[in-house]
């Protein structure tokens, strides 16, 4: 039986990837205001109902070239950087007037590979799109282009927005692309090429359809979209790949555009605690009091107020164990203080933090998303 093909109104939480042919007119070096205008009506829509929407946006060096007046060919490294700089400005004023009509605000975020490799710096990026996301803004999100260099980058926006569609526990991730969707041959005249409507695994068959890394000038695009989709997928997060060459390209996804479906049988929640629970190398203990094992056994955060002992040599980001008055085990979680600040705010209730710390604290030693029960 062949796999249902969802719908992109069935998902709560969106990252859209919009590269920088389709935003950025090369030859006249300016932003594609009509076909924006389609994009960001869109979004308004699906904003409007309740959605949280993140947008994945290259285009901020070919920006900088166009109002630095530099001349076409390729640019060296810190060409690329400079031009990053004045192009960031203006790719962020650009999503800000166009997401403004629609009286949104946009909010841009900066991220590096590290951002989502390194747990603590991870964490940090997280809140922050969770807090935009909260208070109804669209993250519009590029790669820091401006300190990222060839060895530490992603080098593409497809992975990169799969990164922050597991970063931001979204359960679809929308390629919009220079081609409709995923070929088993390559597309062209005189090609008996089949669009490929839904992948529910990707096999190596499938990545074999997207090419060898020996064809990166001609189906190279492609496979750095199923990278993306391995990524996104094995955290629970959908992906369909769609062309963008079309005013309202997500309208035209809900209408039955022709598109690829990568599907996945989990979902950001489960796929996140299953890595926490077997993937990671605990760091340390919080042992805890009675109170705290209900709460967390109603699916509360555990607060610093109900941990009596902290045990290890963990940072905020690691792995901990998480163990009741008894010693056994309670859960395990991603912390949310390194092991001495735990040690300082354990027991205090939340408005104590401030005054121990100096700083106003997180009002979390684990939250609940970052915890996995041990009966779960």
């Amino acid at each position: 039986m062949s796999a249902k093909i969802p719908a992109l109104t069935d998902f709560r939480r969106i990252v859209v990837k919009v590269g920088s042919s389709l935003l950025v007119d090369s030859a006249a070096g300016r932003v594609k205001e009509a076909w924006l205008a389609s994009l960001t009506a869109d979004i308004a829509k699906l904003h409007a109902d309740k959605r949280d929407i993140l947008v994945v946006s290259s285009g901020s060096i070919a920006l900088g070239r166009a109002v630095l007046k530099l001349p076409r060919g390729p640019l060296k490294l810190e060409e690329s950087q400079a031009a990053a700089a004045v192009g960031q400005i203006a790719l962020a004023r650009t999503w800000a007037e166009a997401l403004g009509r629609h009286d949104i605000t946009a909010g841009q975020v900066l991220v590096t590979l590290q951002d989502t490799e390194e747990r603590r710096r991870y964490l940090n990026a997280r809140e922050t799109i969770d807090k935009l996301l909260e208070w109804r803004s669209v993250p519009v999100i590029n790669e820091n282009d401006t300190v990222a260099t060839t060895e530490i980058r992603y080098g593409d926006n497809d992975r990169l927005a799969a990164r922050v569609a597991t970063m931001a526990s979204a359960d679809l991730l929308v390629l919009l692309s220079d081609i409709d969707g995923l070929y088993d041959a390559p597309p062209g005249a005189g090609s008996n090429a089949k669009l490929v409507p839904v992948v529910p695994r990707i096999t190596a068959d499938i990545e074999a359809m997207a090419g060898a890394s020996a064809s990166e000038l001609s189906r190279g695009g492609m496979r750095t979209k199923i990278e993306a989709g391995r990524i996104a997928t094995t955290a629970g997060t959908h992906m369909v790949i769609a062309s963008g060459h079309v005013e309202h390209p997500l309208s035209a996804i809900i209408d039955g555009a022709t598109c690829t479906w990568f599907l996945t049988p989990a979902n950001p929640v489960t796929a996140r605690k299953k890595w926490i629970a077997g993937s990671l190398e605990p760091r340390g203990v919080l042992t805890v009091d009675a109170g705290a094992v209900a709460a967390l056994r109603r699916g509360s955060s555990l607060l610093p107020a109900g941990v009596v002992r902290v045990e290890g040599a963990f940072a905020r980001g690691d792995a901990v164990i998480v163990r009741g008055p008894d010693g056994g085990e309670v859960g395990r979680g991603l912390v949310a203080y390194d092991i001495d600040d735990a040690e300082r705010v354990r027991g205090k209730s939340t408005p104590d933090i401030m005054t121990i710390l100096g700083i106003g604290g997180r009002s979390v030693m684990v939250h609940r998303d970052d915890l996995v029960m041990s009966t779960e």
